[in-house]
């Protein structure tokens, strides 16, 4: 699975350290990082329905989850997905 997401992000934060704690070495790729990886998940971003909440709303949509065709802005949807259970408040750093 592949995250799209940006460390200035609270959120994106939030899942990094999930990941980290989980040990699960999910892709996590920083949208800041430079301009392909920024134009890479605005076509995402552009192009998805997922999005249509977030486009209206002037959000950017991260942290996004990607595993092949399926795409959702829901970590716990997400982490049904690779047999993960919800995300506990314990969890959250922030």
């Amino acid at each position: 699975m592949k995250v799209y997401g940006a460390d200035i992000c609270a959120d994106c934060r939030n899942f990094k350290h999930i990941n980290q704690t989980r040990h699960l070495c999910l892709e996590y790729v920083n949208i800041l990082e430079n301009t392909s990886v920024l134009k890479e998940f605005l076509k995402l971003r552009d192009t998805s329905k997922v999005f249509n909440s977030c486009r209206s709303q002037g959000k950017i949509g991260i942290p996004c989850f990607v595993d092949g065709d399926r795409i959702t802005l829901d970590i716990d949807e997400a982490f049904s997905w690779i047999g993960q259970p919800p995300v506990k408040e314990a969890e959250l750093p922030e």
